[in-house]
């Protein structure tokens, strides 16, 4: 096995039902917080850990996707033209970046999203991130889980401590602390709250290792009628160890629409061209709701 993570995997092949009907035409995975899409948050997260090879599992009209990750001729010598070499900057800074595509026909859940990933993946490690779950700027998160895989060499999953009354929202996991890391005994996709082991929720930031793609192989429809990657790890598990790492800073789930207008909040409110103007409204909105 080849133990440097250099690829990531990006599922965006999702029907983005809950922000119906802006998501009809255009995927979720380009909806913007403040001036940037969710998936490129995501990216650039990645970046900052070293990785420069993604591969991102699309599907019907994700089009957009792949056009914004692309060079933009007339779009670039518009702004070099017009003197705007701090925005030209902005969008030619992902372009030694590389950059796959695959075409996941049926939308057969998150374990066959990463399965069509295998033939670019092969025998490396490699992580997976939901744009949907946006982690606040500046985050450390995968920079920790890397290191932690690089100390274990098994897989890492995020966890995050969520309300008893959500745990049927998420995959839970049953661990033990050790060392700083869980230690897992096993994973729940989607329990009742009577039933989950715990209410660490995992959160959209995985490290995963080769041997996940035989099992998915083989993994039957789970929760919803899909192939769960939460059932095929609960398989693994069997034959190594897995850890889950409870993140630290605030985690945004970004694909409900609750949390997505609190990111573009809070966002909007680190953002130094936006910051004080944006907080001067608020407080004066605030002030007509009482």
């Amino acid at each position: 096995m080849n133990k440097t993570i250099n690829k990531a995997i990006f599922p965006a092949a999702g029907l983005g039902t809950r922000f119906l009907p802006a998501t009809k035409a255009s995927p979720k995975e380009m909806l913007p917080i403040v001036d940037k899409p969710l998936i490129q948050y995501g990216v650039e997260e990645c970046i900052s850990c070293g990785i420069d090879e993604f591969i991102i599992i699309t599907g019907k009209n994700k089009r957009a996707i792949e056009d914004h990750f692309d060079s933009a001729f007339e779009l670039e010598e518009n702004l070099r033209n017009a003197g705007k070499h701090k925005l030209l900057d902005e969008i030619n800074k992902l372009e030694h970046i590389k950059f796959a595509y695959i075409r996941q026909r049926a939308a057969l859940g998150l374990g066959h999203a990463i399965l069509c990933a295998k033939p670019f993946v092969r025998d490396e490690p490699f992580i997976v991130i939901l744009s949907d779950d946006v982690l606040e700027p500046g985050s450390t998160v995968l920079r920790d889980m890397i290191k932690i895989y690089e100390e274990k060499q098994s897989p890492v999953i995020a966890v995050e401590e969520v309300p008893k009354d959500e745990v049927q929202r998420y995959g839970i996991i049953d661990g033990v602390m050790k060392g700083g890391v869980y230690e897992i005994n096993n994973l729940v996709e989607k329990p009742k709250p009577v039933d989950a082991p715990s209410n660490l929720g995992i959160i959209g930031r995985y490290i995963l290792t080769p041997d996940i793609f035989d099992i998915l192989e083989k993994q039957k429809p789970g929760a919803g009628g899909e192939i769960q990657l939460t059932d095929a790890l609960r398989t693994l598990v069997k034959k190594r160890p897995i850890y889950g790492y409870a993140i630290n800073g605030r985690r945004y789930d970004a694909g409900d629409k609750l949390g997505y207008l609190k990111a573009t909040v809070d966002f909007a409110l680190k953002n130094k061209e936006l910051a004080a103007g944006f907080k001067k409204f608020l407080i004066e909105k605030i002030k007509t709701l009482k």
